[in-house]
């Protein structure tokens, strides 16, 4: 799959793709796993403007107080715990 985007996306899109199925990251994680550690926020505006959901998969990555955050594809932040919830993600 050919990601078009900032570099700074693509790095973080990359990033998501290797979280497994069932399982999330907190967007302070994924900034950490991407050696920005001070990117959080950075990290969930790149999941926001992400297009290739859900094979780039956003979904997974969540605030670090274990709420969900947002999510931007259609559904919204139901659609994102109905993901998750299908790949066996409890909440």
């Amino acid at each position: 799959m050919i990601l078009k985007g900032t570099k700074f996306q693509i790095k973080v899109w990359k990033y998501l793709r290797t979280i497994p199925s069932g399982k999330v990251k907190t967007y302070k994680q994924v900034a950490i796993a991407i050696k920005r550690p001070k990117s959080a926020r950075a990290v969930a505006n790149a999941c926001g403007k992400n297009p290739y959901a859900p094979k780039v998969p956003c979904h997974r990555v969540i605030r670090s107080n274990g709420s969900l955050g947002g999510f931007s594809a259609p559904g919204g932040t139901k659609a994102k715990k109905n993901l998750l919830k299908k790949e066996g993600f409890s909440f």
